[in-house]
């Protein structure tokens, strides 16, 4: 008694005989399957055109978005391109914290930005920059192991803003080694989408590492 081979048996045949086809190259015409796009019955030839025409279009897809993710990072590397070269002709000094701020602000479109600083060196003591820093924003700061991107959750820190009332997502970078921070870099935005959990943290690591770098001098 001859017995029926299941699919996999059929289909381990075709790809171990794939002249078959060639062979018997009329039933790529007769064999008839059902499109899942147009619900009815078509050949094989014509069900592996839409197969093919699946793969393709979701290679355009990934390849659009490849394109628009290059873009969009070349646009972010250029701004802060700009940024660091706005550091190298600050003054210096106290004038660095000042600089640092408003070029995040100018160059990155940022509403809002602000910085503190503790531990700094006694002629810094009185500046605009290390006012109302409290030992919570300092524990908060240490606790940090990376940037936090998210939504305005009534933090101490965004206070600090000049509108902060207004601010709905927001950055905040600690300065200085993991656990040793010395400073707090605040960005806030009245748009909750503009900073998200789930948005790339890369560049905002990068631009912790240059301020820590260029506000290093004012260190005690």
């Amino acid at each position: 008694m001859s017995t029926t081979p299941d699919a996999s048996a059929v289909a381990q045949y075709l790809i171990d005989h794939p002249q078959f086809f060639e062979e018997h190259a009329g039933l790529l015409g007769e064999v008839k399957l059902s499109s899942p796009l147009t619900g009815r019955a078509v050949s094989l030839q014509e069900r592996q055109m839409e197969v093919m025409r699946d793969k393709y279009r979701a290679l355009e897809l990934r390849l659009s978005d490849l394109s628009r993710r290059a873009e969009e990072n070349a646009g972010i590397a250029n701004r802060f391109h700009a940024w660091t070269q706005s550091l190298l002709v600050s003054r210096g000094g106290a004038a660095m914290a000042g600089d640092l701020v408003e070029g995040l602000r100018e160059h990155f479109g940022v509403p809002q930005v602000t910085l503190r600083l503790w531990n700094v060196k006694p002629e810094h003591a009185d500046a605009s920059f290390t006012r109302d820093v409290s030992d919570d924003v300092r524990i908060f700061a240490n606790s940090l192991r990376a940037p936090y991107c998210g939504p305005n959750n009534d933090f101490e820190a965004v206070r600090w803003l000049p509108e902060a009332d207004t601010i709905r997502s927001t950055v905040m970078l600690p300065l200085g080694q993991p656990g040793q921070s010395f400073g707090l870099l605040v960005l806030g935005s009245p748009d909750p989408a503009r900073f998200t959990t789930a948005m790339a943290t890369d560049f905002l690591v990068h631009i912790a590492a240059t301020a820590t770098v260029a506000l290093q001098p004012l260190r005690a």
